[in-house]
């Protein structure tokens, strides 16, 4: 019987130390989700590979990513109290180095792809309730990007020198995050995957048709992981 009022006792004492500590969190920002629109920008960091299929069972590319970096402005309407309509225009920069495995000799078998993109995100993020001084997330949408590093427009292919691919494209992303509330400003890590939609791939010309760099490939598109912090 001693154990049983020994347990009892460290139950109410645990329940009331709970309620103390609760007491003692000072909620920062508690205005803030009543706001219908608010501004914020970000900055990040990413890393964007490619997504490769071929005509064959032969693959033949070779993908080597860098870190590139991410930069924007963020537009938010609330729709309801755990859902919100985001805009997330920014720039998005990459390189990755493309290898040809099958060609022989360094000089036509790599390739450097450079990308610098202007992406234009929608996105739907719902927001759990909050928890004193943070508020876990999902978010996804579709994203229009324009490639400032696009040479679609050269006439000259891979026979070249050049490897081609097109200026405007489209993906989307899926993301989870946490608004954390500072007592002066809103912090909000989140972790992202951007998939292409389209085939970002320009072929080599009508005069190479049996192209060893582009005849056998038949889909090619940016995948990658992005790292936001973005500031509101």
């Amino acid at each position: 019987m001693r154990k049983v009022f020994v347990v009892i006792f460290l139950i109410i004492f645990s329940i009331n130390n709970l309620k103390a500590q609760k007491r003692d969190i000072v909620q920062y920002r508690q205005n803030w989700d009543k706001q219908q629109v608010f501004w914020g920008y970000f900055l990040g960091l990413n890393m964007k590979d490619y997504k490769i299929s071929y005509k064959t069972n032969n693959a033949f590319i070779v993908s080597t990513p860098s870190i590139g970096f991410e930069v924007g402005l963020i537009g938010d309407l609330r729709l309801h109290k755990n859902i919100s309509l985001r805009l997330e225009p920014g720039l998005s920069s990459n390189s990755k180095e493309l290898a040809f495995t099958h060609i022989e000799g360094s000089q036509d078998s790599i390739r450097d792809v450079n990308s610098t993109y202007l992406r234009i995100p929608l996105l739907l993020k719902f927001n759990a309730n909050r928890l004193d001084n943070m508020r876990p997330y999902v978010i996804g949408g579709v994203s229009y990007d324009y490639n400032f590093s696009s040479n679609q427009d050269n006439p000259d292919d891979n026979y070249s020198g050049e490897f081609r691919t097109k200026k405007n494209n489209f993906s989307y992303e899926l993301g989870i995050g946490v608004d954390l509330y500072l007592p002066y400003f809103i912090f909000s890590p989140s972790v992202r995957g951007v998939f292409a939609i389209n085939n970002e791939l320009v072929r080599d010309n009508d005069t190479h048709p049996n192209s060893q760099y582009t005849s056998a490939v038949d889909y090619f598109g940016t995948r990658g992981v992005f790292i936001k912090f973005a500031f509101h």
